[in-house]
């Protein structure tokens, strides 16, 4: 790269190179700028409902989701098209992968402007009408925001390369000789570039930034409040675990992360009902805490969700004690767009519906905020010929031949069972996991206790587990049978001469608790029960 026009440099062109050098003031080369302006707090308000926080969410991956103008790659406006689809099923809030500029173009994480939308999926007045949009249905909307690194080709990062010795240098992390002993994934993260060395911890395309310096803090709250002004409702931060490495040894959930943090949690609690949530592979349930993020992703979970569904008596036994402790502010899924975080539940489960549906109770009825991913709801699997994460993004399986996605070719193959679990056959079948989602949503967001209550009485006998939800005076009492033999569970400890009413499946009989506060029930095999407690009444009325 050549940053000054300079006589050729025979050995009479570098004498005269050196005396025009030293006869000038030296210029910055001419790079490209980008917007670092101050934006001041500027809260437009919140027009949410109180409580939206608790979800359920929807992740999308807007390239995959729909395609409005039939070049292929979904978009904002595709989105906004298919927000009816989303209030119906009945979700309270959207988490969009990256849709600001990026290097990649599709995944979205070599970000490129913090403070702009990549032009496949619209423009400003296309994510500033989504979020009217949505907002008139309830519905909040999160965003991606990466905040550890950039893409090698943000402005921000080809000026610090270039400008040594100058301001912008220190915005990311150089040094003229590169540190020994480090590993991160079996992969050295330090790389060479003009005469120095960077730091990345995701390869050398995506740089990290140096989150020590106050001028690059100041960037990033600049750039969340460009957001939040807009009326963004929250962000989902990437890579919390990695925002600070202090040394080969001490690379993950440093003290310094965790300050970084709770910088960005002021920053959004000058804002009314904004939601964080993160993302922290290493150490989740500090996260969720006050100490870190107040909410993260509960990656310890979802893998004890698909075994109890899978009936592993010892998952079910995880799975009963996890919310004795971890807090209710984990966010829960099934899977995500990380092949680490597992393949698409119809992959895991080789297309046991009976035992998908389960594995999605299981999450729905907990505690926690869901994370439903696109496509989860209608049995969407993925293209196992793809390689990585790609296999997990593809597009929203709206129609059996991919019409519904997009009216032109889509960028990437439709799932593998497309033919079969989309959209519109699903909402014509009553008994689809579509209609079985709509169900539990319904269930959820119509019953406090399940949205926001305590958990009590977990217990496990055998393949069956039961909880309680509370809030209040009310009670709702989960029973799922993960074996596929009919069972029969004894709940103790309920309020005496309690009755029960039958919420899922709904209508039957209403139950009664004995006097001593005990009840048996019978489960089918691989069956679901939800019973919520009404006033108790004296025996014999």
């Amino acid at each position: 790269m050549r940053f000054f026009s300079l006589p050729a440099l025979t050995a009479p062109g570098l004498l005269a190179a050196l005396a025009l050098l030293s006869s000038c003031t030296l210029m910055p080369p001419q790079l490209p700028a980008f917007d670092r302006r101050a934006i001041p707090f500027d809260d437009p308000g919140s027009a949410l409902p109180e409580g939206w926080q608790h979800g359920p969410f929807m992740e999308i991956h807007v390239r995959a989701w729909r395609d409005s103008n039939g070049d292929g790659i979904g978009d904002l406006r595709g989105l906004i098209a298919s927000l009816d689809y989303l209030k119906a099923l009945g979700i309270k809030g959207l988490w969009l992968m990256p849709i600001t500029r990026s290097a990649d173009h599709d995944h979205g994480y070599a970000v490129t402007d913090l403070r702009n939308i990549e032009p496949a999926y619209g423009t400003l007045a296309d994510f500033d009408e989504l979020l009217d949009q949505a907002h008139q249905r309830g519905i909040g909307v999160i965003m991606d925001y990466v905040m550890n690194h950039s893409a090698a080709t943000h402005p921000a990062f080809l000026q610090s390369q270039a400008l040594r010795g100058q301001p912008m240098r220190d915005w990311f992390i150089w040094r003229d000789t590169a540190p020994a002993g480090w590993s991160i994934w079996n992969q050295n993260p330090w790389y060479p570039a003009g005469g120095s060395h960077f730091f990345a911890t995701f390869g050398p395309h995506m740089p990290d930034f140096d989150l020590r310096q106050p001028a690059v803090l100041a960037y990033h709250r600049d750039s969340l409040r460009f957001w939040l002004n807009r009326g963004l409702d929250g962000f989902r931060f990437d890579a919390v675990t990695h925002l600070i490495e202090n040394d080969a040894q001490h690379w993950d959930d440093q003290p310094e992360s965790y300050a970084v943090m709770r910088d960005v949690q002021q920053v959004m609690a000058a804002y009314k009902q904004r939601y964080l949530v993160c993302e922290a592979t290493h150490s989740p349930q500090v996260w969720a805490s006050a100490q870190g993020c107040g909410s993260a992703f509960a990656f310890d979970l979802s893998a004890l969700l698909i075994d109890a569904a899978r009936g592993k008596a010892e998952a079910i036994t995880r799975l009963s004690a996890y919310f004795k402790t971890a807090p209710p502010t984990m966010a829960t899924m099934l899977s995500n767009h990380d092949v680490f975080a597992g393949r698409r539940p119809w992959d895991q489960l080789q297309g046991d519906m009976a035992a998908y549906r389960l594995a999605a109770a299981s999450y729905l009825l907990l505690p926690g905020i869901p994370f439903i991913y696109y496509g989860e709801e209608i049995g969407m699997a993925g293209v196992a010929r793809l390689p990585g994460d790609a296999q997990l993004r593809v597009p929203m399986s709206w129609t059996a031949d991919g019409r519904g996605f997009s009216s032109g070719t889509p960028f990437r193959p439709l799932a593998d069972n497309a033919a079969t679990h989309n959209v519109a056959a699903a909402q014509q079948d009553p008994a689809s996991i579509l209609a079985f989602y709509k169900t539990l949503l319904a269930l959820r967001n119509s019953l406090p206790p399940l949205a926001r209550g305590s958990y009590a009485a977990p217990q496990v006998d055998g393949q069956v587990m039961a909880f309680r939800r509370q809030l209040g005076e009310e009670q709702v009492l989960v029973l799922i049978n993960y074996g596929r033999e009919a069972a029969t569970l004894p709940v103790s400890g309920l309020p005496a001469n309690a009755l029960l009413s039958n919420e899922f499946p709904a209508g039957g009989a209403v139950s009664r608790v004995d006097g001593s506060g005990a009840l048996r029930f019978a489960l089918a095999g691989q069956s679901l029960r939800v019973l919520r407690l009404l006033p108790a009444r004296p025996a014999g009325e």
